[in-house]
């Protein structure tokens, strides 16, 4: 799965590191998101997009 992430953080000059403490999770958690690599639960994925001042999910995870 794609993401947006890594450019809304920038967006936003959040580091990974404040995005997993505000998500409760890992920093390796959103490094592995914005490769792609993971895929998160939907409760993750729509903390994510509120912390990352977004209104869907959709604004910020893209299925392919």
């Amino acid at each position: 799965m794609k993401t947006r992430i890594k450019y809304l953080r920038f967006e936003l000059e959040m580091t990974q590191e404040d995005l997993a403490k505000k998500s409760n999770v890992s920093r390796q958690t959103i490094s592995a998101l914005e490769n792609g690599k993971y895929n998160p639960s939907l409760a993750l994925a729509h903390k994510i997009t509120k912390i990352l001042e977004c209104q869907n999910i959709e604004d910020v995870f893209i299925l392919e």
